[in-house]
């Protein structure tokens, strides 16, 4: 059963805000495009229901994908603020989530950290693409973005993350981004990223490298049963390398963040099809 809220006012505590967005998905009538049972969100997070103009090509071109974009109602996040995105992608479903705009994390008033967590359940024979905008830490942000991904054995997904080190000419706040994949409740990939003043050494060649963008593709796909594509360092800032299971990160450092998105689609174009874009 369909189920749709319309954005409410966020729940405010000492000048902050907190608030929840849910979204699920379940796959449609033989021949037909999947549904959205549940698309409930607060101000700060909105989201709307899309059509598809053709086949998604990220889903392997299936004309039976849901998909829905994510806004922001607001400034933000700002110190303090505590948003939270739970998606659930139904058995047999396939799923494609975007984002209209960029991230703008900015400080509080307080100094308080600001936190942005997503939690992600795929199921089996279910397909998730979550494709988001970059996010961009400014000047004495102090901000956690956590996102946890569990996938069924049989489910296939594949995002985008990518992070800006402060707006132009400007030094970034503090920014912790961590991605955690798990398949049939294994690990599959962890990963931790943070700069800023309070994370020591990130300028380094061990982390950025005096790079100013950082992202990565994860790309996971149950076909891949002779194993994933092999590690393929295309670029002396990126780098495709296979996990310990049926996927691959696509990492890359840039100057900027248009230099990092041609660096990440170029080594997604090397999967080939149905991947490359």
């Amino acid at each position: 059963m369909y189920v749709s809220s319309p954005p409410e006012m966020p729940e405010a505590r000492h000048g902050a805000m907190t608030a929840r967005a849910v979204l699920a998905s379940a796959a449609g009538p033989a021949g037909r495009a999947g549904r959205i049972e549940t698309l409930r969100s607060d101000g700060p997070l909105v989201l709307r229901k899309c059509n598809p103009k053709g086949p998604e090509p990220l889903t392997h071109r299936r004309p039976d994908a849901a998909r829905v974009a994510l806004a922001a109602g607001t400034a933000g996040p700002l110190g303090g603020d505590d948003y939270a995105l739970d998606v659930h992608v139904g058995a047999g479903s396939t799923l494609v989530l975007q984002e209209v705009s960029m991230m703008l994390v900015l400080p509080g008033p307080t100094g308080a950290r600001s936190r942005m967590s997503i939690t992600v359940n795929v199921e089996d024979d279910a397909t998730f693409v979550w494709w988001p905008e970059p996010i961009i830490a400014a000047h004495r942000c102090n901000h956690r973005h956590d996102m946890r991904i569990a996938l069924a054995p049989t489910a296939r997904m594949i995002l985008r993350e990518e992070m800006v080190l402060g707006r132009h000419g400007e030094a970034p706040g503090d920014f912790i981004s961590r991605l955690r994949v798990t398949r049939a409740g294994r690990a599959l990939y962890d990963q931790q990223l943070a700069f800023g003043p309070s994370a020591p050494g990130w300028k380094g060649a061990a982390v950025l490298g005096g790079g100013a963008a950082a992202g990565s593709i994860i790309a996971v796909d149950p076909g891949w049963t002779d194993g994933a594509p092999e590690p393929d360092p295309y670029h002396q800032n990126a780098a495709l390398t296979p996990l310990a299971g049926p996927g691959v990160a696509i990492g890359a450092v840039a100057p900027d963040s248009l230099d990092l998105r041609r660096l990440l689609l170029r080594g997604l174009n090397t999967l080939g099809p149905p991947w490359a874009i």
